[in-house]
């Protein structure tokens, strides 16, 4: 569960030094990060998510001590100030957030805390109204799992802690439904879209701080999972990058407790 932690807060927009609320911006010019706004909440474990009209909306995380954040924010790079962009139903961190073709950024899952489980719950937020609203719910909640949008709009969800199943999100019906199963459940992997419309599913770590050397790939022409060899090392809370040719690069992450790697490969898809 430790490892989850770190992960996240890695992922996150980092808070400054002393739990500030103050976001930064790279300054073009000099090559140098300056101020640029201050949270009205301070958060980790959030996400931040580009709008199409180059604003940013942040949304949940925890706060100092624990509790989560259910009010969003939206910072402006018109004002480099951040705004009010309405509240969740339900306050959770360590979900995930996918801007939808329309605009509209759907958020799933997440916890209130790492004790009380998983959420099955997903929102829509509203770019128009600037407003939460429901979208469906999962079969089974999930924390720390990834969220993909695919080419046709809906998006696949896969793992989360101690999860082997995947599901998806359809706009048209504004539910989930089954998406096939992993071979292994997997939190802290990357899923990442491929040309055609296939999703490469690489590594993470089984739940109890083990990682995992195999990848899946999932196919949405058959919702199922078929394997994609394996990782020479072991890792988790690692990156994976689609390059132009096709190929998707993974980068550093961790094998096991106290053990970080600063290793890349490159995964062949003419291969697998």
């Amino acid at each position: 569960m430790r490892r989850l932690v770190i992960t996240s807060v890695v992922l996150a927009l980092s808070l400054g030094s002393g739990g500030t609320l103050a976001a930064e911006e790279e300054q073009p010019a000099t090559g140098a990060f300056g101020p640029t706004g201050s949270l009205a909440k301070a958060r980790t474990e959030h996400t931040a998510t580009l709008l199409p009209d180059g604003r940013v909306l942040v949304i949940g995380g925890r706060a100092k001590g624990g509790r989560v954040r259910a009010p969003a924010e939206v910072w402006d790079p018109a004002t480099a100030a951040f705004g009010p962009a309405g509240s969740l139903a339900e306050a959770r961190g360590v979900h995930t957030a996918t801007l939808l073709p329309d605009g509209r950024v759907l958020i799933v899952g997440g916890t209130v805390d790492f004790i009380g489980g998983p959420f099955a719950s997903a929102e829509v937020w509203d770019p128009v109204t600037g407003t939460f609203s429901p979208a469906g719910s999962l079969a089974e909640g999930r924390m720390a799992h990834t969220a993909t949008l695919l080419p046709d709009g809906r998006v696949l969800v896969v793992g989360g802690w101690d999860l082997t199943s995947a599901e998806v999100w359809d706009p048209v019906t504004g539910a989930f439904g089954p998406a096939g199963s992993l071979t292994e459940g997997r939190v802290g992997h990357t899923a990442t879209l491929l040309p055609g419309g296939r999703v490469l599913v690489v590594g993470g770590d089984d739940g109890d701080d083990r990682a995992i050397a195999s990848a899946e790939v999932w196919d949405p022409a058959t919702a199922a999972f078929s394997p994609a060899a394996s990782l020479p090392k072991r890792r988790s809370g690692h990156t994976a990058t689609l390059l132009p040719d096709g190929r998707v690069l993974v980068v550093g992450g961790w094998a096991k407790e106290a053990r970080f790697l600063a290793s890349a490969e490159v995964w062949e898809p003419s291969d697998g």
